[in-house]
């Protein structure tokens, strides 16, 4: 059963265009993404270390996404491109934390459904890279990286839902599309997973 939402509005040509135009870049904001993924989940364990009926999930979401990031290591290491130095911050991710609630279920309701919505927007973006390569390895690699960023998409609502009521999660579900929406809009268009 799909949970999540599909993105209110699709990522732009002008965007997959900058991504092909310096891929060894977007490579490595990719490693970097997959870094923080796993971090977050990883952080969402030790925050609600009580919640036991996700937390199974969420360490196997940060293993995949440590797995991922390796792999995207491994292809970058095959090209001679560095990792970045340092971990940049991202202004898609800073919007959208700028909008959370601040009560103590609210804030965790908001960091499952924007994890949701992250992820959904990561399955978008990598299908558009997949259908982009025409290197039938990368082909192959961003497939199978839209596949598991979809199927992340869904559990994150599908963990709100041991928690939370379906309307109130729904609810509050469209608004972040819609606020996904607005900051997706407003970025500056750059090779980067945001």
């Amino acid at each position: 059963m799909k949970y999540n939402l599909d993105v209110a509005v699709a990522s732009s040509p002008e965007w997959i265009e900058a991504v092909l135009n310096d891929f060894p870049s977007f490579l490595q904001d990719h490693a970097d993404c997959e870094r923080k993924a796993s971090a977050m989940a990883m952080s969402m364990v030790a925050k609600y270390p009580d919640r036991l009926e996700i937390l199974e999930e969420l360490i196997e979401i940060g293993i995949e996404e440590l797995e991922h990031f390796k792999m995207v290591y491994e292809l970058m290491a095959k090209e001679k491109i560095a990792l970045p130095s340092k971990m940049q911050g991202d202004p898609y991710i800073k919007a959208l934390l700028q909008k959370m609630h601040s009560g103590i279920e609210e804030r965790f309701l908001d960091r499952l459904l924007i994890a949701s919505v992250v992820e959904t927007r990561g399955a978008e973006r990598f299908k558009m890279v997949a259908d982009h390569q025409e290197d039938p390895e990368l082909k192959k690699f961003y497939k199978m990286l839209w596949t598991s960023e979809a199927k992340h998409g869904n559990v994150y609502v599908k963990m709100a839902l041991n928690y939370f009521e379906e309307k109130k999660t729904y609810d509050r579900l469209r608004y972040w599309i819609e606020v996904e929406a607005e900051i997706i809009q407003g970025l500056e268009i750059r090779p980067a997973l945001h």
